[in-house]
This record gives C-alpha cells, sequence and structure tokens, in this order.
C-alpha cells in the first residue's frame, strides 16, 4: 500500500500531540524548574510538593518527574508508591495525624499524580475529600509547611 501524506501524518501525530502534552504540562515545567513549587522531597524518578490549591495544609501532590498520563502508566509503579509511602510518613510526623488519605483521580492536569492529604476530625470533610473545601493558606505559612514536612524525613 502506498503510504500518503496524510497516512504518515497518522503514524506520527499520537507523538506528536504527546510531545505537545509534555510541553505544556504543568508538572512537566515544575519537575523542569520553569515554574516554582513548595517542594517537600525528590529521588531521580518523582517529585513531591504541596498543592498550590490545598483541601487542608500540607495537602501534598506526588508526580512522576517523566511525563505519563496515568498513574497506571509508570512503568516503576512499585517505586511510586514506596516514594509515596516515604512522605506520608513524614506528614504524619509533620501535620500530627496518622490520617492520611490517598486520592488517585488522575484528572484536572494529564500528568500521573497522587494527591496526599492530612486529615483532622473537623477538617471540615465528611468521609471522603470534598474538592470544593479549598483552604486558603498565605504563602509564609505554606512555606513554614513545606519547611516542617521536609524536616520530618531527617
Amino acid at each position: 500500500m502506498k503510504e500518503t501524506s496524510r497516512s504518515r501524518f497518522k503514524s506520527w501525530q499520537p507523538h506528536f500531540i504527546f510531545v505537545m502534552a509534555m510541553e505544556d504540562c504543568v508538572f512537566c515545567k515544575i519537575v523542569r524548574g520553569e515554574i516554582p513549587c513548595y517542594k517537600i522531597h525528590e529521588d531521580d524518578d518523582f517529585l513531591a510538593f504541596l498543592d498550590i490549591n490545598p483541601v487542608n495544609p500540607g495537602h501534598t501532590l506526588v508526580i512522576s518527574k517523566k511525563h505519563f498520563r496515568w498513574v497506571w502508566d509508570i512503568p516503576n509503579i512499585g517505586d511510586n508508591f514506596s516514594f509515596s509511602r516515604e512522605v506520608v510518613k513524614a506528614l504524619q510526623k509533620a501535620m500530627n495525624t496518622e490520617w492520611v488519605v490517598c486520592d488517585i483521580a488522575g484528572t484536572g492536569i494529564a500528568h500521573a499524580h497522587t494527591h496526599l492529604v492530612p486529615r483532622h476530625k473537623g477538617d471540615g470533610h465528611e468521609e471522603f475529600i470534598n474538592p470544593k473545601l479549598v483552604k486558603s493558606i498565605p504563602k509564609e505559612e505554606m512555606e513554614e509547611i513545606a519547611n516542617k514536612i521536609r524536616n520530618s524525613f531527617k
């Protein structure tokens, strides 16, 4: 079958779209240092930082440093959960709670990410986190929370 310019385009179109998504991806820009974040922890493959629209103080995002659409696409998914566990242990210590919930919805930003949210009795949420109950936390307090969590890894 003779290849036409249209069929050649179809063969590379998904790759082109994926590369475009990585260039425009907010989380990829954070990994590259183009957008600042309240960094909590990182290794060669993963990065944890405070969510700028937190539903509770200490609300942390764990992302893969390489662009994957879904957490389930991460080849070393076990390492992702081991990294997340390290972050949860630091959150428990820093935020003085054993109750940290995990959400892997994959919506909002098309980059594999996990929400880790410290919970406390009376935090305004029911059994499940209400994503509309975003807490307004001043920059200085966000920096203090990030420092407290970072120090809890030691």
